[in-house]
């Protein structure tokens, strides 16, 4: 897969002092996840190297109350900054707040890609720093990647997922390299069959490694990060003025020190971070549940940072973007308050509504006798990756009827050439050993494209199945997508006629599993799924 390099460091201003400035700073909230009904799990066992309402005055013009302000699992927010009267002062101030890291050649240079999809990776690390923090987490950690969530924004922004990664996921971490303090660059090997928590902070790997480990584990490429660690939750909880969740049930747990009734509560603070830390509250005593909690949580966050109430208080805007850029650690590409806010227009294009937050599908490992850790779901988390890939959207919305007459989709549609006329050359750019020749002896043996050569392995691996062909070969060309069942978006038209023998170029990527398999992303996978919209009691 192309990846573009990164652009240099970026100076930022020193954070001033002062009280706010008139004018607002619109901010920015996310997301959490949900459970799955998996059997009862053991204690955690430590992976090596890991330690264990105020009323409304009047309503917001139509269009401000359909944008999310995104709050993101308890770990950051997008801040969209108004630059009005005094904003100068408010940039160099916010500004100044953000921490950045250099991944290299991992991500995306641009802070937004035009008309793409857009994918950012949340981080929340148990990092523990700040004033009593200490009770939390692992106490000589740099950092693990604790909550983890992959924020995927449709092209056309009417719809996101939101996925989380279970911290307990058993994967492989692949070879990364990390930019030191010094500016020396350390090559950090790869490890195989592991806690994904360990792709950050382990052997000095830093988020572009955690980037690096999702795009491997997925198939999706991404394009930025954004990492917080325990003081997020408490400093935004408490400056959008408390967050409102709901429990069946009272909670006591000393180990996450949260004590509440059950029904309604409103949580800042300490307890709101101890209401997303914890897991031992909870029936299975499992990550997968305290993801649930933490879906509860942001719903609710994203409800208030959006409400009148905050939204019309200059003072209130400001305090949830001081405290957002200062949780904050992102790519270099996006370091700054105008960058950033570049990327908040574009995600707060998507209504509440069409944000889903759901879970990675996985099953507890078969080979733990009494399971603690989990892996991906044999058939459900390929499905689901394959969704985000294609771009398909969870949510019922107008745009998902508008799409299947796109000009993408109408190159599938027309005449097709027999099979003995169809001339493909074949590249493996996937993660299927073999792939290449699998596919052209599934071809000429089962649908008689006796013309189609194996050309071993493309130069770099990429996401998605592609499907090059000339505008004389298009008939040739929707008979091949019809017999693999290519989507339209793997259609990539010339502009220039093939003259004599030259054959179209078919490159796997890593959504092909199997010769015969259909490469199309199916339209709905049947998982456990919430809106933004909704946050229902914890169970």
């Amino acid at each position: 897969m192309n990846r573009p390099s990164r652009r240099t460091v970026e100076s930022r201003t020193p954070s001033s002092a002062g009280p706010p400035p008139p004018g607002r700073a619109p901010g920015g909230p996310r997301q959490g996840g949900r459970r799955s009904a998996n059997p009862p799990r053991g204690q955690e066992r430590p992976a090596p190297g890991e330690a264990g309402p105020g009323r409304r005055k009047r309503k917001a013009p139509k269009s401000r109350r359909k944008k999310a302000l995104l709050w993101t699992g308890g770990t950051m927010a997008f801040v969209l900054v108004g630059l009005s009267a005094g904003g100068y002062w408010l940039y160099q101030r916010l500004n100044g707040n953000i921490n950045t890291v250099d991944t290299g050649d991992v991500g995306n240079k641009n802070v937004v890609t035009a008309n793409a999809p857009i994918n950012i990776l949340i981080i929340g690390t148990d990092k523990r720093t700040g004033k009593g923090n200490e009770g939390y987490g692992d106490k000589g950690s740099v950092g693990h990647a604790d909550t983890n969530i992959l924020f995927h924004v449709s092209e056309d922004r009417t719809n996101a997922t939101a996925m989380s990664i279970p911290r307990d996921l058993i994967t492989d971490i692949p070879e990364c390299t990390a930019k030191q303090e010094d500016g020396s660059e350390k090559t950090i090997p790869g490890t195989e069959h592991v806690r994904f928590n360990r792709s950050l902070g382990e052997n000095g790997r830093n988020p572009g490694c955690t980037m690096k480990t999702v795009e491997e584990l997925t198939g999706v490429k991404i394009d930025h990060f954004m990492m917080v660690d325990f003081n997020a939750v408490k400093t935004l909880s408490t400056a959008v003025g408390g967050v409102n969740i709901c429990l069946d049930h009272a909670i006591n747990d000393p180990k996450s020190h949260l004590n509440l009734p059950a029904g309604p509560n409103k949580v800042s603070g300490e307890d709101a971070l101890a209401f997303v830390r914890t897991r031992h509250a909870y029936s299975n005593e499992s990550d997968l549940d305290r993801i649930k909690g933490q879906q509860q949580f942001m719903g609710s966050m994203i409800k208030q940072a959006k409400s009148d109430e905050t939204l019309t208080s200059p003072t209130k805007l400001f305090k949830v973007a001081d405290a957002a850029t200062k949780a904050l650690t992102v790519d270099k590409p996006i370091g700054d308050v105008k960058k950033l806010s570049a990327l908040a227009k574009e995600i707060t294009k998507t209504d509440t509504k069409n944000i889903t937050f759901v879970t990675m599908p996985v099953i507890d490992n078969p080979e733990e006798p009494k399971p603690i850790t989990v892996v991906p779901h044999p058939t459900q988390a390929e499905q689901l990756f394959s969704m985000l890939r294609d771009d398909t959207s969870l949510t019922e919305v107008a745009a998902q009827k508008k799409k299947a007459k796109s000009k993408q989709d109408a190159l599938l549609k027309g005449t097709k050439a027999a099979a003995a006329d169809v001339r493909v050359d074949v590249y493996n750019g996937g993660d299927v050993s073999g792939g290449a020749q699998q596919t052209v002896t599934w071809l000429q043996n089962t649908k008689g494209v006796l013309k189609s050569t194996n050309k071993a392995n493309a130069p770099e691996k990429i996401a998605k199945t592609t499907l090059e062909y000339a505008p004389n070969q298009a008939d040739q060309a929707r008979a091949l997508a019809e017999m693999m069942g290519l989507p339209g978006s793997a259609m990539k038209p010339g502009k220039t006629d093939a003259e004599g023998l030259q054959a179209m170029v078919l490159t796997l990527g890593k959504d092909f599993q199997a010769a015969g398999t259909p490469i199309t992303a199916p339209k709905k996978i049947d998982i456990p799924k919430s809106s933004a919209e909704s946050a229902g009691c914890s169970k």
